[in-house]
């Protein structure tokens, strides 16, 4: 990669606040007449430009007209309606706004505004003439000068693959901030990429990115709607060449990954699933289809803390950006409370300054956004990631009367988009460390295996205060009796067919086993005589019932409940052999696992020392122990997460996967060695009395 460094005064801007902080508004200044707006303010974004004016007591609605000017203020077309302000379409009606879109970018126009009451139209207000932004970035400067084939059309045409990839390229090669990676193909092989963006440079390495709390945008999942990954692309060349010090500074303290098309064989043939049909958006959880499996794979990896989902929906009378959390009721309620305090504590709030309507997906009325595991905004919820759907609207309506023509429609709708990426930019820069508190406390909760489990069901999503149109909330799919399990088990148990046996659900000679499905999703495994043992003592407790229950809605395969083996109080020393599951347990004595055997412990006290040679797996969440842990030599995989421990802590000699140490608190030191891959926190830090050793020494 190479970067020219620019010196341009053509600045990014990108985020609002700058905006604000930087650019004036052009003014409407003359007296008024009775009932005649006041106070009209024009302020030029990112493909829109913010009205705002002075309220007129009474008035039920606004109607803005937009008029192509030349420089000397004659008008060079005609005037139009291009927008009619609700009071409902904000939070802060005592400060209307509009953000008009949809016009060529770099255009001068004029605007007006006036009110109506109860039908009735009042005089305009006095006019406002200003250029508007241009395409982002100097076209002499390297880089800046790069465009989509979507801008260079004016959105008469969208970006195809192969202009995509030719853009791609050219930031990675002209940018040191990007690094871009192919994380799998389609099923038709084409690349899905994904640009990688850190200043002065991205982290070399997925463990090094998770590091930095990572978001990341998914721009296009859906082939026949192509806003957001439009958005995408124009982003990507913002935070790979902007000069803007804000921006530079949330990019120097976090890493931002963008999908632009995960669906590239649905985009070319501009349809809703991919080559075999399939809507990937329902494929998540179960990742049939090898673009969710490169999606799931990435996030395991990369471990993103919060992120955006695009689509386009099609709603033509209420908000340009409806909004959604992830529901599914086995949700950490932390997972869930911080994505809504993003979209009605920040993109609300932030959407009435700047003239966006942004309201609840479901704010139509429609039968949408319930609690599908499938669907990304759940899944990723289930994975312990803060993130929202974005659904633009596909189409202008009484609100938008302008977009009868399919440019404009195409432009407002992705410079919606471009606005809302970079507000999630800003909030994930502001609020990163309630977001990583949230997510930590996410994994303890899942990893320690309480409460019950719900196959299919979402949360409420409460009506916004009157007269937002969260008024009319998303509808609620509260879960049946035989939807859920009152008591989950300690774990599932697989045969060696259900594991590893061949699967006919996926595209041909693309078909993936269960083995490797739940491998792509990260999760715990213990090989056991018998089969394969998968404990719910792990950080996607949430999602593991509902891919190998025998009750789950949409199963991958249907595993045996392995029930506890001890609760209650057990006074003396326990040696485990075969696989002993505890399940808020008393054990007062010492813990001894035997060769080739399995604990899993969730909750309870150990008042001994517990010490594993050899075992199989070894599994400690939201445990007591009164005295050291041992864990040497274990074949399988080794996790302990959300433990008070008073004594050292040693995991010596795994040979598994790298064993997970996360959340604990440990009175004592903290040593790992010779383990064949090292032990790894996923970004939840222990507390340590003592010194950490070793592979340990970050932990």
């Amino acid at each position: 990669m190479r970067y020219r460094r620019t010196t341009a005064g053509v600045f990014s801007a990108l985020l609002a606040v700058t905006l604000a902080a930087t650019a004036q508004p052009a003014r409407a200044t003359t007296a008024a007449e009775p009932n005649q707006v006041r106070g009209l303010t024009v302020l030029p974004g990112d493909g829109y430009a913010t009205l705002a004016w002075t309220p007129v007591d009474g008035a039920t609605d606004y109607q803005i007209e937009r008029t192509p000017v030349a420089e000397d203020g004659t008008a060079t077309g005609a005037s139009v309606i291009v927008g009619v302000w609700r009071p409902n379409r904000q939070i802060n009606n005592s400060a209307p706004t509009f953000a008009d879109a949809g016009f060529a970018p770099g255009n001068r126009f004029q605007w007006r505004v006036r009110a109506r009451l109860d039908g009735t139209t009042q005089p305009y207000s006095n006019p406002v003439s200003d250029i508007t932004r241009g395409h982002w970035g100097d076209p002499d400067v390297p880089g800046q000068g790069l465009r989509t084939q979507w801008e260079t059309t004016l959105g008469a045409q969208y970006t195809d693959d192969v202009n995509e990839y030719a853009y791609t390229a050219a930031i990675d090669e002209l940018s040191d901030r990007v690094r871009v990676v192919e994380i799998g193909r389609t099923v038709q092989d084409r690349p899905i990429n994904m640009f990688v963006i850190g200043h002065p440079t991205p982290p070399a390495t997925p463990e090094a990115v998770a590091a930095t709390n990572p978001l990341v945008v998914n721009c296009n999942v859906h082939g026949n709607e192509p806003g957001d990954r439009e958005a995408c692309l124009i982003m990507a060349r913002q935070l790979a060449f902007t000069d803007d010090p804000t921006t530079l500074g949330l990019l120097s303290r976090t890493t931002m990954l963008i999908v632009p098309t995960i669906n590239g064989d649905g985009r070319a043939a501009n349809s809703r699933g991919n080559s075999t049909g399939q809507d990937l958006n329902r494929d998540y959880s179960l990742i049939r289809q090898p673009e969710t499996q490169a999606f799931v794979e990435m996030v395991r990896d990369y471990r993103p803390i919060a992120s955006y989902d695009g689509h386009e929906y099609g709603n033509s009378n209420t908000g340009d950006l409806p909004m959604l959390p992830p529901r599914h009721q086995n949700v950490a309620q932390g997972i869930f409370d911080r994505s809504q305090h993003m979209i009605e504590g920040h993109m609300y709030t932030q959407g009435a300054r700047d003239g966006w309507w942004a309201c609840p997906y479901g704010c139509t009325g429609a039968n949408v956004g319930l609690g599908e595991e499938t669907i990304l905004r759940n899944t990723l919820g289930l994975k312990n990631v803060v993130n929202s759907l974005l659904e633009l609207r596909s189409s202008g309506g009484p609100t938008r009367p302008d977009e009868g023509n399919t440019a404009n429609n195409r432009r407002r709708k992705t410079y919606s988009a471009l606005w809302t990426f970079h507000q999630f930019l800003a909030y994930h820069g502001a609020n990163v460390g309630a977001i990583t508190a949230a997510r930590a406390e996410a994994i303890r909760f899942q990893s320690a295996n309480t409460g019950r489990i719900v196959f299919r069901g979402s949360r409420p999503i409460e009506a916004y205060p009157a007269p937002h149109p969260g008024d009319t909330p998303p509808p609620l799919d509260a879960p049946s009796a035989d939807q859920i399990l009152a008591q989950p088990p300690c774990a599932y148990q697989l045969t060696e067919e259900q594991y590893h046996g061949a699967r006919t659900d996926g595209p041909a000679g693309r078909q993936t086993t269960v083995a490797e499905r739940l491998a792509a999703h990260g999760w715990t495994v213990v090989k056991v005589a018998g089969g394969y043992l998968v404990p719910l003592s792990q950080p996607e407790r949430g999602l593991v019932p509902l891919l190998l229950d025998e009750q789950a809605a949409e199963g991958l395969v249907a595993g045996e409940r392995i029930a506890p083996t001890r609760t209650g109080t057990h006074n003396g020393p326990l040696t485990v052999t075969g696989v002993a599951c505890l399940a808020d347990a008393t054990v007062r004595g010492p813990v001894r696992v035997r060769p080739g055997a399995t604990l899993i412990v969730n909750g309870g006290s150990i008042n001994g020392p517990v010490d594993a040679a050899g075992a199989a797996g070894f599994v400690l969440t939201a445990g007591t122990v009164n005295g050291p842990v041992n864990v040497t030599g274990t074949t399988g995989p080794v996790l302990l997460v959300g433990n008070r421990i008073s004594g050292p802590v040693n995991v010596v000699n795994s040979a598994g996967v790298a064993p997970l140490l996360a959340g604990n608190s440990v009175n004592g030191p903290l040593g790992c060695t010779g383990n064949a891959a090292a032990p790894v926190n996923i970004e939840v830090a222990n507390a340590v009395s003592g010194p950490r050793f070793d592979q340990c020494a970050g932990l």
